[in-house]
């Protein structure tokens, strides 16, 4: 007899958890790089891979460690998830990420102030991306104007924007969002006989966004996650940010670079491994009588 499967109340819980972790940790070395310099991307991007192997491995058994409203999607998408559990996983994803956000500033605010201060920008004032990227995030990736001790320069800024345009953006959350949700849908499948054994695809998913993370973050700090990004961008809202958190200097693109992007590429990634990879599979003994 099987065990019955957890309630949607506990799989929410676990995905409030999940993001939890996972942002605690993940924006938590991004406010270690801008604020201390103690963090290059190559280990920022390892923590995000890191935090996402913990979270999926701390509530994978009881939600499947969604951690992510893109992914959830594509999932519900492509019939590997009900529809009618959507607004639950989407609603806990984000208030995980605004708890792990809202704690983070509890425990680095002082530091956040005095990055400004050493940087010359006023909070809620243009430069002042430099810090609230600890949260939400920007195109293009504003961190190399938060490093050195003298005065934030405009003019530097202003031609940095010129470097990534919108659509640039978009495409690059995209296609990291595509390659993402196709890894996911063939490392945690079970007709796939090239997936991992011993519950080892976590490993391999926190491995590709750290992957992802080492390419695409220079152009867009590689969010492939609506709930990553807007729970904290509230956060920042509230804590001082106002209009450089939402909508941010770029208008409209918070909400089309990190949140439309990251869903449309998830749907499409998986529709790939669906529609394409899939159908290429051996089928199982088992599964070919029942067709």
């Amino acid at each position: 007899m099987q065990p019955a499967p957890p309630s949607l109340s506990a799989r929410c819980g676990a995905e409030v958890l999940g993001t939890f972790i996972l942002v605690l940790f993940g924006c938590g070395s991004v406010h270690v790089a801008v604020l201390t310099g103690d963090l290059g991307l190559g280990q920022v991007a390892m923590v995000w891979g890191i935090a996402i192997m913990l979270a999926a491995y701390c509530v994978g058994g009881i939600s499947g460690a969604h951690i992510n409203p893109a992914m959830t999607l594509a999932l519900a998408a492509w019939g590997r998830f009900a529809w009618r559990d959507v607004p639950g996983y989407i609603g806990a994803q984000l208030a995980g990420t605004i708890l792990a956000a809202a704690a983070l500033y509890g425990l680095f605010h002082p530091m956040l102030d005095e990055k400004e201060n050493i940087r010359s920008v006023s909070r809620g004032q243009p430069g002042s991306e430099i810090t609230a990227m600890c949260y939400g995030e920007y195109y293009p990736n504003p961190g190399k104007f938060a490093g050195g001790a003298g005065r934030y320069d405009p003019h530097e800024h202003a031609f940095h924007y010129t470097l990534v345009t919108q659509p640039m953006a978009f495409l690059a959350e995209f296609l990291g969002t595509a390659i993402l949700a196709l890894m996911v849908f063939a490392l945690t499948d079970a007709r796939n006989p090239a997936a991992p054994q011993a519950r080892l695809a976590p490993v391999f998913i926190g491995l590709t966004v750290a992957i992802l993370i080492s390419v695409i973050a220079p152009l867009t700090q590689a969010c492939f996650n609506p709930a990553r990004d807007f729970g904290p961008r509230l956060v920042a809202y509230f804590t001082g940010w106002g209009d450089i958190a939402i909508p941010g200097p770029n208008g409209s693109g918070f909400f089309t670079v990190y949140i439309l992007a990251p869903i449309a590429g998830a749907v499409a990634g998986g529709g790939l491994y669906t529609s394409v990879l899939r159908p290429c599979l051996p089928v199982a003994v088992e599964e070919s009588k029942t067709t």
